[in-house]
């Protein structure tokens, strides 16, 4: 099984530009989100893992808020890729390796993650150290 096209590229829009999908879905809930929190984590959050799941825990790193609008996100062809870099807090003290990110829907802990990934290259975190994820992070619908 899988989506037609047309719809993962709408699904996608729903999801990250709050755009309805004519007769589907809309965003019209009493307090629809207006942000997507990204996070970072030490390893694979899994399937039936939450925002917490091996999430980063270096001196002053915090979930970072984007947007769901074609400021925060671009989607085209099924893929969608962060509109600018999303820049996390520099890291004050602590040190590890942030090897995926998340998408969810909490700015701080256990919220519903929406899509996860590998980083690649993973960020080598230290006191000094602003991690950040670039416009060429993606996410794919297929």
């Amino acid at each position: 099984m899988s989506k037609g096209n047309t719809f993962e590229n709408d699904f996608l829009k729903m999801i990250f530009n709050a755009i309805a999908i004519a007769n589907i879905a809309d965003n019209a809930g009493t307090s629809p989100l207006t942000n997507l929190y990204v996070g970072l984590h030490t390893a694979d959050p899994g399937e039936a893992g939450d925002q917490t799941t091996n999430e980063c825990a270096y001196t002053s790193y915090a979930r970072v808020a984007v947007a769901r609008t074609a400021v925060g996100w671009t989607v085209t062809n099924n893929v969608v890729n962060p509109a600018a870099d999303i820049t996390f807090p520099a890291a004050t003290g602590g040190s590890e390796t942030a090897t995926h990110f998340s998408v969810g829907t909490a700015a701080s802990g256990t919220g519903k993650i929406l899509y996860s990934g590998a980083i690649s290259p993973t960020i080598a975190i230290s006191t000094g150290v602003t991690p950040k994820l670039d416009t060429s992070t993606a996410i794919t619908e297929d």
